[in-house]
């Protein structure tokens, strides 16, 4: 002897579900979609914890390159100013130099 299952779907031979299942349904959907919306918000909090970590870094990188490129900058123009004392025709022919390079490329 074979016996029926019973499905929840099928009880009562009317196709109707018993009552309160609808209810428990909309419950259930209810508190899953809550529990996707609250990780989906936990991954979106972790992502801009993550973008506000790189862009403080990206930050941070961008002022020390800004203070080497200053201490470049000076250390360059004590050179120049060093080399116009000392060695005057040097200096301008180097300039001359470089003004003939950054035309020819200007040029072209």
């Amino acid at each position: 002897m074979q016996s029926a299952k019973t499905y929840p779907h099928n009880e009562g031979g009317n196709g109707r579900r018993g009552q309160g299942t609808a209810g428990e349904m909309a419950e259930q959907v209810a508190d899953k979609a809550a529990e996707y919306a609250g990780k989906a918000g936990e991954q979106i909090e972790r992502a801009v914890e993550g973008a506000d970590a790189t862009i403080r870094s990206v930050a941070e990188h961008g002022r020390e390159a800004g203070e080497r490129v200053q201490e470049v900058a000076g250390n360059f123009k004590s050179a120049v100013n060093k080399s116009v004392k000392d060695q005057p025709m040097a200096t301008l022919a180097v300039v001359g130099a470089l003004g003939f390079v950054l035309g020819a490329l200007w040029k072209s």
